[in-house]
């Protein structure tokens, strides 16, 4: 427990885990168990990993389909394991595999420290854009209530990768009250990628006054730059282009300051609503 903590504020030690997940599993889950276990040693209760972490090569393809497992299955599984040796919540990206057998979720799953499932966000927004088409592979979540659930009294909401270029994904999850907003990624390299990352993550903290914590591949996967900001945008803690994590402690007396200067949430005079797909 942080002294912040000890004395009545809330506050909350969150890890970003920057890595290059692979085609094997198995080395993969033993690489975020090590990851996990350096940043609980740094003090993070919230340990974040990139979307895919359960699976990933260069080329989307029929074996991301056949790696794919429910979420009971043995990636789950390992996951909570780490979460619960350690006693730390855990968030990942995986291979969710649906009814139909021909496509998969693209998936994260949060457990708390418990080895619980407490979360689970299928990606909205596939990425079908700059010359990428994961839904020839991949199936679009479905858009229900936001699973938020509390990490020593924060609500966490989740969110992926190209979903953060959709403003209203964002908002959304603040309106039900999400506190920090985590976005696990696999940011695609090339032209202006990385700016586009920076500023956008930016960009949603300062429009939603709240807490962002992004963790992406490390190149060639990912562009890298794995970050945590604050409400205001202040980057709190960030890395470059090696595989890594970054640890920040969250204070939500910062939270409230910045909406009480800034109180655009309450003075806006738009929601967000579903647009129906034909």
């Amino acid at each position: 427990m942080t002294d912040a903590a000890a004395g009545g504020e809330r506050a909350l030690a969150i890890a970003v885990v920057q890595s290059a997940p692979g085609a094997d599993t198995a080395a993969n889950l033993a690489a975020m168990r090590r990851d996990a276990t350096a940043a609980v040693a740094a003090g993070a209760r919230l340990v974040v990993f990139p979307e895919y972490s359960h699976y990933f090569t260069p080329r989307l393809g029929p074996d991301w389909v056949e790696a794919a497992e429910p979420l009971d299955g043995p990636f789950a599984t390992a996951v909570a394991g780490i979460a619960t040796d350690l006693g730390v919540a855990v968030v990942a990206g995986m291979l969710e595999r649906v009814e139909s057998g021909r496509r998969f979720s693209n998936t994260l799953l949060a457990v708390d420290g418990a080895g619980e499932r407490v979360a689970v966000y299928r990606k909205i927004h596939l990425y079908d854009a700059f010359g990428a088409r994961e839904s020839e592979y991949a199936a679009p979540g479905p858009i229900e209530p936001p699973e938020l659930f509390a990490v020593d009294g924060v609500a966490v909401a989740l969110q992926t990768c190209y979903d953060l270029r959709f403003p209203e994904v964002t908002r959304r999850l603040v309106d039900a009250g999400a506190e920090l907003v985590l976005v696990p990624s696999e940011w695609v390299p090339g032209p202006l990628k990385i700016a586009h990352w920076r500023t956008l993550l930016a960009a949603r903290a300062i429009e939603n006054t709240v807490f962002v914590a992004a963790a992406d591949h490390a190149p060639p996967g990912g562009v890298g730059t794995s970050v945590i900001v604050d409400p205001a945008g202040v980057e709190l803690a960030a890395l470059g282009d090696e595989p890594g994590v970054a640890v920040a402690s969250l204070a939500m007396a910062r939270l409230d300051e910045v909406r009480r200067v800034n109180p655009a949430l309450a003075l806006r005079r738009f929601i967000v609503v579903p647009r129906p797909v034909a």
